[in-house]
């Protein structure tokens, strides 16, 4: 699998944050009921999901978070590699940073071996960020591919408009931020805004959006967004099964 490795630093940043990513699992962690049994859900993500910029803990995490722990046990991780992906069959990767090279072939390998991953790829991500533009901190503004939508046998277009539109995910019509286009001949794209794809004994959906998550707190999305995580849950959901 040849991949193109990642812009420079990318592993060290993300090794950086690993440290604060496992200080908010188990933040996360205390706040479960543990007596009720949840399926275990990997979480990748460099937005604001867990905690804000500036790495403190949000009370209950982001609306997006609190709704993905109604239904899963959530497990932030830090990185696609085999020791991290082995926690879960289910992994949602939302806008993450870029991957080294190795980590993708781990993750096509966990994929085709049974892994079931949900993938928010935005090319265009508004998500409002204190942080200037370059800092390696800050969420990539277009999802950093260097390889693996063309390994599936995908391509990821930029915007056809920007500002919120209405798309249709997970049996809902959600709002979505300047959303991209995904193009394939092997994967089922439904109006180039999600592409279901069956890759070894795994599955896959891409969504070309991720800004569809920010629906609470300053810069959230515009729009009638009372559907797009109910959206995010029924598409995880429909991996499970």
């Amino acid at each position: 699998m040849a991949l193109r490795r990642p812009w420079p630093g990318v592993l060290a940043i993300a090794i950086a944050i690993m440290a604060l990513i496992a200080i908010a699992a188990v933040a996360v962690g205390r706040q479960r009921n543990e007596a009720e049994p949840r399926p275990k859900l990997a979480l990748l993500t460099s937005l604001p999901l867990l905690f804000g910029e500036d790495f403190g803990l949000q009370n209950g995490g982001s609306k997006a978070l609190q709704a993905l722990e109604a239904r899963y046990r959530v497990m932030p991780i830090g990185s696609a590699n085999s020791g991290e992906l082995s926690q879960s069959r289910l992994l949602l990767m939302a806008q993450p940073l870029a991957q080294p090279a190795e980590n993708l072939v781990e993750l096509d390998r966990w994929v085709r071996a049974g892994g079931r991953l949900l993938l928010l790829a935005d090319p265009m991500l508004v998500w409002p960020s204190k942080r200037p533009l370059g800092d390696k901190l800050r969420p990539p503004l277009a999802f950093s591919d260097t390889g693996l939508l063309s390994h599936w046998g995908l391509r990821l277009d930029a915007p056809e408009q920007s500002g919120p539109v209405e798309r249709k995910l997970g049996g809902q019509t959600i709002v979505a931020a300047s959303p991209g286009t995904l193009v394939s001949s092997q994967c089922r794209v439904e109006g180039g805004f999600v592409a279901r794809c069956s890759i070894g004994k795994g599955r896959v959906t891409i969504v070309a959006d991720a800004d569809f998550l920010n629906v609470d707190g300053p810069g959230g999305i515009d729009g009638p967004t009372g559907h797009n995580l109910d959206a995010l849950v029924a598409e995880l959901e429909a991996l499970e099964s």
